[in-house]
This record gives structure tokens, C-alpha cells and sequence, in this order.
């Protein structure tokens, strides 16, 4: 039994210090120290041998496995070192190589639009303000001049969420709620730009969401001429000094008077074209007066406070900005579409 502990033990260390690889010295440390291990045999013979042979026998057992297992132990060392050195050696960078591109990001065109907006009326004294997009009835609607029952409210079929509570159709409740902060004392002098949501059914030039951007001013001796001069100045920013800007009539129940702007057609010039229906004009936006009933409701003093408001749609800005002709490519994250808009520094 001494002379097959003997020749385990070097049988087990050849096959160590052979091993590879760290699967194949577990292998090892299993196959020969294991319960099924021939060692683990020798020790169940030991119930054959005499009472003054089993304590030689088995510290001379002990005494192998403790062997083997630091053999183990130093080969494992040694496995792990290597392994660790080949992956270091497979990772290596070679820093003379060229660097990889960086595509870098670029900015949405209705988040260029927005921001462009924004960067002009803040340097007109314009402040940006912000509302929710769950909205009540009454700021999105009566507060407005739209009682229930008005049959301007079906011009903005609504998703409502309870008989109270609905998705803005308009950016319109912000000015509200500005309004009523300042609880009847001006000047007020905001734009609003936001999502809004109306039930209609999506196709080149309408969205069941899109994005709005509206203007509010109030203070003492606010005039028409007001109005027309700030539209003025932000369609020429906006799409050139050569453009030109036309009011017309309109009806709007939280405006008196109101009015809708073209602008002469950057295509044609004014001289006609299938942009503009041959009329040398496109509709920009919507505007007018606010209306006494709207400043009234705030808190304001219709006697002594006057104000104009606007309301602008960016997809359609942008459209006629950078020639996009269908609104569903706005939200359908087709890579080409923001490529062209890439920024080249």
C-alpha cells in the first residue's frame, strides 16, 4: 500500500506540472484527490491493516495529498500569471495607429426651430414659460373665452381623459396661468413652447401630436401696431429680410381683433408658384388682441391693460424653412433625415 501511495504521488505531480491549462490541472486535483480519487481508495483499505499500521499509513496519506495539493497550488500560480500576460499581450494598443471618427450628434430641425424662436424673443425681453401637458377644462378652454357648448372647441376635438381633465390642444393655458399669476399687475411678456394634442388623423401636413410656440404681451397701451411690428421682425429673422408680411382678417375666441399672417413666398417671390397655390403669399401663424372677456378672467383691468398674443406651429416653420414636405418625417427617427442637418465645424 506504501508503494502504490508512492507511485500516485508522483503519477499525480508528472500530470501537474504537464498541465496547460487551468481546466486541465483541475482536472488533476479531481481525478486524484477526489472522492472517486485513487487515494480516496487507499484510505478505504486501511480497514485491512493492524492497529500499529493504519496511524503510519495514514499520516503517509496525509503527507501525499499535502504534497499534490502544493504542487497544485504552485502550478495554479503559475497558470493564472500566464493567462493573465497572453491576455495582456491579445489587448495591447498600438498607439501609432489612427484614431476611429466620432460621428457626432446633431440637433433635431424642430429643435433647431424651437431654439431659434426662443434665442429671438429672449432678445426682444421675451421670458420662456412653461406649463403642463395635462390639462384642466377650465385653462385650456374657459379661461380662454371658450365656455362649454362653444362651437369653437370642435375646431380642437380633444382627448380627454375625464370630463375635467385633457391633453392640451394649445400652448393657450400656459399664457392663462401666467396671467392669473400676476394677478392682474403687468407687463407680462412671454412665449410658450410646448407639445400639444389634438385627435386628428395623421398625413403630410397633420399630427395627432405636434408642437406649438405662442406669444403673450401685456401692459398699458398695447396696440395693433405692436403686434405687427414684433411679426414683422420675426419673419424677416426668420426666413430672411427680403421677406414680407401680410395681416388678415380672422376669428379666433380668445383674440378681438384677430388676424392671420402670410408671408411672401421665398420661392417665387410673390410672383406665384405651386408653394404658395399661386398666390405669392404662405399663412405663418395666427395673432390678434387679446380679448377683454380673456383679460378679465386672469384678473386683469380691461380698461387699463391691453395685450396682443400669437400662436405659431414650428413643423410648419420648418417645412417652409428647410423644404421638408411631410410633417411624419418628424417622428419616424429616419437618420437620413437629421444628417442633413449635421453640424460641420
Amino acid at each position: 500500500m506504501e508503494q502504490r501511495l508512492k507511485e500516485l504521488e508522483q503519477e499525480a505531480i508528472q500530470k501537474v506540472q504537464t498541465a496547460s491549462s487551468l481546466k486541465e490541472l483541475n482536472d488533476v486535483r479531481v481525478a486524484y484527490l477526489g472522492k472517486k480519487g485513487p487515494i480516496t481508495e487507499v484510505l478505504r483499505g486501511m480497514g485491512k491493516l493492524s492497529a500499529e499500521e493504519r496511524p503510519k499509513m495514514g499520516a503517509l496519506v496525509n503527507e501525499v495529498r499535502e504534497h499534490i495539493s502544493a504542487e497544485i497550488e504552485t502550478k495554479q500560480v503559475a497558470l493564472e500569471e500566464q493567462a493573465i500576460q497572453e491576455k495582456l499581450a491579445g489587448e495591447t494598443i498600438d498607439v501609432t495607429l489612427p484614431g476611429r471618427p466620432v460621428k457626432v450628434g446633431n440637433h433635431h430641425p424642430l429643435t433647431r426651430v424651437v431654439e431659434e424662436v426662443e434665442d429671438l424673443f429672449i432678445s426682444m425681453g421675451y421670458e420662456v414659460a412653461e406649463g403642463p401637458e395635462v390639462e384642466t377644462d377650465y385653462y385650456n378652454f374657459e379661461a380662454l373665452n371658450l365656455p362649454k357648448g362653444h362651437p369653437a372647441r370642435d375646431m380642437q376635438d380633444s382627448f380627454y381623459i375625464t370630463e375635467e381633465m385633457l391633453l392640451r390642444t394649445h400652448t393657450s393655458p400656459v399664457q392663462a396661468r401666467t396671467m392669473e399669476k400676476h394677478k392682474g399687475k403687468g407687463p407680462v411678456k412671454i412665449i410658450c413652447p410646448g407639445k400639444v394634442y389634438r385627435r386628428d388623423s395623421d398625413d403630410a401636413t397633420h399630427s395627432h401630436q405636434f408642437t406649438q410656440i405662442e406669444g403673450l404681451v401685456i401692459d398699458r397701451n398695447i396696440q395693433m401696431s405692436d403686434l405687427k411690428g414684433t411679426l414683422n421682425v420675426f419673419a424677416k429673422k426668420m426666413f430672411g429680410e427680403e421677406r414680407e408680411i401680410r395681416l388678415r382678417p380672422s376669428f379666433f375666441p380668445f383674440t378681438e381683433p384677430s388676424v392671420e399672417m402670410d408671408i411672401s413666398c421665398k420661392i417665387c417671390g410673390g410672383s406665384g408658384c405651386n408653394v404658395c397655390k399661386g398666390t405669392g403669399w404662405i399663412e405663418i401663424l395666427g395673432a390678434g388682441m387679446v380679448h377683454p372677456n380673456v383679460l378679465e378672467m386672469a384678473g386683469f383691468d380691461p380698461n387699463e391693460y391691453t395685450g396682443f398674443a400669437f400662436g405659431m406651429g414650428p413643423e410648419r416653420i420648418a417645412m417652409l424653412k428647410y423644404g421638408i414636405e411631410d410633417i411624419r418625417q418628424y417622428y419616424t427617427n429616419d437618420i437620413r433625415l437629421l444628417r442633413q442637418f449635421a453640424v460641420h465645424e
